[in-house]
């Protein structure tokens, strides 16, 4: 009876201490090693609901640890895991056993899970069936690691509705978080809104051809000028040709033009032309680009008032010699849809042009000088008419110049 007496004092002591390990357990859970854990066996039909671990489970070790076994019927519905689990190391976990049927419905992840280790997990068991929804996730997910984790395994009828994993990014973003115009509600400045350089207007001129044609004592000129940006631009196109003898007559066709892309090597113009020859107006579509083998290709079509339709179509190559010198080939064809005598134009194509030029382009490639020789026939009933009015029907003259842009 003394012994008894003597050991009651020990007994509730131990009682006590057990009792304190218990809720320490519960609330402190660092560096818990479940490396080897063997959870291979049957699981199914565990109830962890209701189960406790809100405690600090930062730097857990699950390395290693078996789940291979049958857990199918777990349920973790209102397990609570809002606790510290920064550092969890689950590298190397074996999860393919059964897991169908698990039931994580209401299961709490809103803890600190920044920092946990799940590469080398396996997960590649029967996981059909896990129910996940109303699962909360919102808490600091940052840094887990899921690098080599196996998930090969039949995940298929798993419900994730409802389930709440808005911690992994941080919760919601404020509406103001990035602004349209990517400006972060910085100002601009003095110098206002950036523009893009494809969206900014511009402007340019190119004269293509001011040279002089000796045999036929005569300057021809081609020159473009525009306006606008990289997809809709106004252009102001000249070409033709002036006598420096006799009259000196000048012979031009001249339009302005809407001009836009139609895709990556074809643009569109379309607007209104005067040609001084006929002294009359039109209206004008065309379409320029280049054509494969980078070949320059250009056809416009002019409808002129008294109903007249003429079509021009020209070609141009650049065969390049060097870093400067170049050789341009190119031709050009007329042709009209009916006759008009007043003005020595027959039905069909009339005249075709063409010409080779020897051309050097200065160190800033703006101005080129150029020699070379150009040819002229007329064609098909053409030639008869010139021959009737005592014209030349083939010409050929030594040509020099200049083309430039800027």
């Amino acid at each position: 009876m003394k012994t008894s007496k003597k050991n009651l004092p020990f007994i509730g002591l131990s009682s006590l201490v057990l009792l304190t390990s218990s809720f320490a357990t519960a609330a402190e859970m660092t560096d818990m090693d479940h490396s080897s854990m063997d959870m291979s066996g049957d699981m199914s039909g565990m109830d962890h609901s209701g189960m406790d671990m809100s405690g600090d489970m930062s730097d857990m070790v699950h390395n290693g640890m078996d789940m291979s076994g049958d857990m199918s019927g777990m349920d973790h519905s209102s397990m609570d895991m809002s606790g510290d689990m920064s550092d969890m190391d689950h590298s190397g976990m074996d999860m393919s056993g059964d897991m169908s049927g698990m039931d994580h419905s209401g299961m709490d992840m809103s803890g600190d899970m920044s920092d946990m280790d799940h590469s080398g997990m396996d997960m590649s068991g029967d996981m059909s069936g896990m129910d996940h929804s109303g699962m909360d996730m919102s808490g600091d997910m940052s840094g887990m690691d899921h690098s080599g984790m196996d998930m090969s395994g039949d995940m298929s009828g798993m419900d994730h509705s409802g389930m709440d994993m808005s911690g992994m990014q941080g919760g919601q973003p404020p509406a103001d978080a990035r602004s349209p115009d990517y400006s972060n509600g910085v100002p601009y400045g003095q110098y206002g809104k950036p523009m893009m350089m494809g969206s900014m207007p511009l402007w340019g001129v190119s004269v293509d051809d001011l040279g002089y044609q000796f045999d036929e004592d005569q300057i021809n000129f081609e020159a473009t000028g525009w306006y606008g940006t990289d997809s809709n631009r106004i252009r102001l196109r000249t070409e033709g040709s002036a006598q420096t003898k006799d009259n000196k007559e000048i012979d031009s066709l001249s339009s302005l033009a809407y001009w836009k892309p139609l895709s990556i090597f074809w643009n569109g113009e379309a607007g209104v032309a005067y040609d001084t020859e006929n002294d009359n107006a039109a209206v004008m579509a065309g379409i320029v680009g280049t054509a494969p083998y980078f070949i320059e290709t250009d056809a416009r079509a002019y409808l002129y008032t008294d109903g007249q339709l003429r079509l021009d179509l020209g070609a141009e190559y650049e065969w390049r010699l060097d870093q400067h010198w170049v050789v341009i080939p190119e031709m050009g064809l007329t042709a009209f849809s009916k006759d008009d005598h007043d003005n020595g134009i027959t039905k069909g194509f009339n005249e075709m042009e063409a010409e080779v030029r020897l051309t050097y382009e200065t160190f800033s490639r703006q101005l080129t000088p150029y020699v070379g020789v150009s040819y002229e026939t007329a064609l098909g009933k053409a030639r008869g008419q010139r021959r009737q009015e005592d014209e030349s029907v083939d010409n050929s003259s030594l040509t020099a110049g200049v083309k430039f842009w800027f």
